[in-house]
C-alpha cells in the first residue's frame, strides 16, 4: 500500500526556532564582523559560506529522517533574514542551492535522488542559474542538453549565475534534440565549465552572479531532469528567497540607524534639541524606519507560511488541494513582494534624515543597504504585480504564471 510517506522525501517540519538559532546565529554572527569591508574591497566571502556549509545550512531543509535539521519554509526563511541581516551578500548565494534541495525533497524517492540526498548530506554545494545571456529568454533558450552517449552534454551561456563562484555543481537549463527543456546538473569543475566574475551591478557585488559558460560539459545519467517536473512552487521559493534578503537589510539599516545616530556629536540649529539623541524629530524618524522592518518581516513570515501549506499538499498527493495552495501562495508571495521592498526602499532611503552628513561617510558604508536592496528589488518586476492583484480580487483572473505552471517559472532576470 503506499502512503504520503513514498510519495516525496518531505516529512512535517521537526525542528524548533530555539534549535536553529542555537546552531546557526553564533556563524550569522561571525560574519556580520567583516561584513563592511568585504563590501567596501569587494572581498569575495569564500570562506564565510565555507562557514555556512560546514555547519549544514544547506540541509536546514531536509527533514531529520534524511540527516537534516527538519525546518519549515517559514523558519528556513526566517533564517535566511537573519542571514541577510549579517550580511546580504552571503545569504543571497544561497538561494538557488536551498531551491535545488526544495526540489529534490519535492521529487519521488528513487536511487538518483538518494544519491543527491547525499551529496546534500555531504556538503556539497549547488549554484548556477537559468537565465540566457546576450539577452536570451525562456521562450528562446540557446543552450542545450543534448544525448552523448550514455550521458548529457552541455553547451551554452547563462547570466545572472548566482552562486556559482562557491559551488560544486551548476543547474542549467537547455533544450534537447526535441526541443523539450531539461535541467542539468553539472559539476563545476569538470572541463569545459567558464566562469567569469563580471557582474557590475552597484549593489549584491559579492554574489557570483555573471557569466557561467559550457562548452561540451558532460552531464551524467541521474543529473538531468525535465523541468516540467520541477517542483510546483519554485517561483514563489526563489522571490521568498530574494524577499528574506530584503528583510534582513531593512532589519540591519534599523541596527545600523540606531548606532549611527547614537555616535552623532552634534545637531542643526533647527534642532528641538542639541543632543541629537534627544531630538524627538530624529527619533521618529528611527522609530518609522522600524516600522518598516516590523511590516517587512510580517509580510515575510505570513507569505512563506503558505507555501509550507504548498509542500503539505503535494507531499499528501492531494493534486486539488496543491492548485488552490498555489494560487494562495502566489496572492500571498506577490503582496509580499509589494510591501517588502517598499519597506526595504523606504528604510534604505529615509534612515539618513536622522543621521546629518555624517551618515554618509564611507567608513560607515551606510549606502551598502540601499544599493544592495535596490539591486535585489530589480530582479523581478513588482511594477506588474498590484494590477495582477487587483485583477485576481475583481475579476477571478488566474494569477499563477503559465511558466510556474510548467515548472519554469522563477529567477527574474
Amino acid at each position: 500500500m503506499t502512503t504520503t510517506a513514498d510519495l516525496t522525501y518531505l516529512r512535517p517540519p521537526t525542528a524548533t526556532d530555539a534549535h536553529l538559532a542555537e546552531t546557526f546565529q553564533p556563524v550569522f554572527e561571525r560574519i556580520a564582523e567583516g561584513s563592511v569591508e568585504r563590501e567596501r574591497d569587494r572581498e569575495f566571502p569564500h570562506e564565510q559560506v565555507q562557514w555556512l556549509k560546514d555547519r549544514g545550512l544547506g540541509v536546514v531543509r531536509v527533514p531529520t529522517a534524511f540527516g537534516g535539521y527538519g525546518a519549515s519554509l517559514e523558519q528556513t526563511f526566517a533564517l535566511l533574514a537573519d542571514l541577510g541581516s549579517a550580511d546580504p551578500n552571503v545569504a543571497h548565494i544561497w538561494r538557488n542551492h536551498l531551491a535545488f534541495v526544495e526540489d529534490r525533497l519535492n521529487a519521488a524517492p528513487s536511487e538518483t535522488n538518494d544519491r543527491w540526498l547525499q551529496r546534500f548530506r555531504d556538503r556539497e554545494f549547488v549554484g548556477g542559474g537559468w537565465t540566457e545571456a546576450n539577452n536570451g529568454t525562456f521562450a528562446d533558450l540557446k543552450t542545450s542538453v543534448r544525448r552523448d552517449g550514455d550521458g548529457w552534454r552541455v553547451d551554452g551561456a547563462k547570466f545572472y549565475a548566482t552562486g556559482s563562484l562557491y559551488a560544486d555543481w551548476l543547474d542549467v537549463l537547455g533544450r534537447d534534440d526535441d526541443g523539450g527543456v531539461l535541467t542539468a546538473l553539472v559539476r563545476r569543475a569538470d572541463p569545459g565549465v567558464e566562469l567569469l566574475d563580471d557582474w557590475d551591478g552597484f549593489g549584491q557585488r559579492t554574489t557570483a552572479s555573471g557569466t557561467a559558460n559550457y562548452h561540451g560539459v558532460p552531464a551524467r545519467p541521474g543529473d538531468v531532469f525535465p523541468a516540467g517536473e520541477r517542483f510546483v512552487y519554485q517561483g514563489h521559493f526563489y522571490q521568498t528567497a530574494m524577499l528574506s534578503v530584503l528583510v534582513g537589510i531593512t532589519r540591519a539599516v534599523v541596527r545600523d540607524g540606531v548606532a549611527a545616530l547614537r555616535a552623532r556629536g552634534r545637531n542643526y540649529p533647527q534642532a528641538l534639541d542639541p543632543s541629537p539623541t534627544a531630538d524627538a524629530q530624529l527619533l521618529q524618524v528611527i522609530g518609522q524606519v522600524s516600522a518598516h522592518a516590523f511590516a517587512a518581516e510580517a509580510a515575510l513570515r505570513a507569505s512563506s507560511r503558505t507555501l509550507d501549506h504548498t509542500a503539505a499538499a503535494h507531499a499528501a498527493g492531494d493534486l486539488e488541494e496543491r492548485r488552490e495552495r498555489l494560487v494562495e501562495g502566489e496572492v500571498a508571495t506577490a503582496r509580499a513582494q509589494l510591501v517588502i521592498i517598499d519597506a526595504a526602499l523606504a528604510a534604505t532611503t529615509t534612515v539618513f534624515d536622522a543621521l546629518g552628513a555624517s551618515g554618509v561617510s564611507t567608513t560607515r558604508a551606510l549606502d551598502r543597504h540601499w544599493r544592495n536592496a535596490r539591486t535585489l528589488a530589480s530582479h523581478n518586476p513588482r511594477v506588474y504585480k498590484a494590477r495582477i492583484l487587483g485583477d485576481w480580487y475583481v475579476n477571478g483572473t488566474d494569477p499563477v504564471p503559465n511558466l510556474a505552471e510548467r515548472g519554469r517559472g522563477g529567477q527574474g532576470d
